[in-house]
């Protein structure tokens, strides 16, 4: 009887920490109700998301925090949420920073230093990001001034692209040192959008790769290409945000694909995971804009994605979720993305 109470009790605790290691990174740009509204969120619907987390007992932690933990193995606790800007518009000043400071929530601000350097109107100075900086914000590198970082220029070689990329990336970082102290090896994709060769680079240059694609993170996931859920525009409604929010990361030991910027149309992913937490008949996968995806197990843990029509021109996704067993409500959310040229 004490062998079996032993068994269960052990059995609970792994359980406990495979699910405490998954979190939530969140992705913002706009908090204003005069700017496009596919990027923008209100302060009012701001506040609502932030006091969400607050009634729900979410664990906001600095960004540095969470991608320190998911390195090094470490458990994180039970709903552990990163809040992240990108752009660093002068409304993050404005508007989302004293609401961020009246939840006494850490955030992270994606920057373009050239754009900053060159004045550009709609961008914060220096002057303001140190002074959120001095507050806890987190500055860090979202490429020199938003360009496609993936993309060659006509008649670029190989070569020139990474040196010209790899300058890029380097002389951004070093502006951010220079004018705030922070030396976050984080690169936010502009766009959210990264090839094979990109996330190579990245990796090489020893920093972490973030996207735009949802899904949640954990210690399996790729960091040169770490998910986040967009919470603006569309994507802001409380309602559909708060599955997202509650969702956990798949466990996966490979993803196959030819790339994820591509001419191979329609496209398709192979996925090799753990499934001990899901019934595999729940597993499912969408395609944007078309539907749902063509699921094909080639055994119990391998499964092969496609979809059923060719991919709009542009980005698109597929996304897969399962509700898991041992958590109720909470559903296992990964997101591959496509650029299709």
């Amino acid at each position: 009887m004490y062998k079996k109470l032993f068994h269960l009790v052990l059995l609970f605790l792994i359980c406990g920490s495979l699910r405490a290691q998954a979190a939530v990174i969140l992705q913002y740009h706009h908090v204003s109700e005069t700017l496009p509204a596919v990027t923008s969120v209100s302060a009012n619907t701001f506040t609502k998301h932030l006091n969400y987390l607050k009634e729900h007992n979410f664990n906001v932690i600095p960004l540095n925090e969470l991608i320190s933990a998911l390195k090094q193995g470490k458990a994180l606790d039970d709903k552990t949420l990163a809040i992240t800007f990108d752009d660093g518009y002068n409304n993050n000043y404005e508007q989302a920073a004293p609401i961020l400071e009246k939840f006494g929530y850490p955030y992270t601000i994606f920057v373009n230093p050239k754009l900053i350097d060159e004045q550009a109107g709609y961008v914060m100075g220096w002057d303001k990001l140190r002074e959120l900086a001095k507050k806890g914000a987190l500055i860090a590198n979202h490429s020199a001034e938003h360009n496609y970082l993936h993309k060659k220029r006509e008649n670029e070689t190989q070569s020139q692209w990474r040196e010209r990329t790899k300058n890029d990336i380097l002389s951004s970082q070093q502006r951010i040192k220079e004018e705030i102290g922070h030396d976050y090896k984080y690169l936010a994709y502009p766009y959210g959008e990264f090839n094979n060769q990109l996330q190579a680079l990245v990796t090489e240059l020893g920093f972490i790769g973030i996207g735009q694609h949802s899904g949640a993170v954990n210690q399996h996931s790729n960091i040169s290409r770490l998910p986040r859920f967009p919470a603006s525009g569309f994507y802001s409604k409380l309602d559909t945000l708060i599955t997202k929010l509650n969702s956990t990361a798949f466990t996966i030991n490979k993803l196959t694909y030819k790339d994820s910027v591509t001419t191979q149309n329609p496209p398709s992913l192979t996925i090799n995971l753990e499934t001990d937490d899901f019934h595999k008949s729940q597993f499912a996968c969408y395609v944007s804009s078309i539907g749902q995806a063509n699921l094909n197990w080639l055994n119990d843990n391998t499964v092969e994605v496609t979809s059923p029509k060719q991919l709009n021109k542009g980005r698109s996704r597929f996304n897969c979720t399962a509700p898991s067993i041992k958590k109720a409500g909470s559903y296992y959310w990964f997101s591959q993305p496509w650029v299709i040229n």
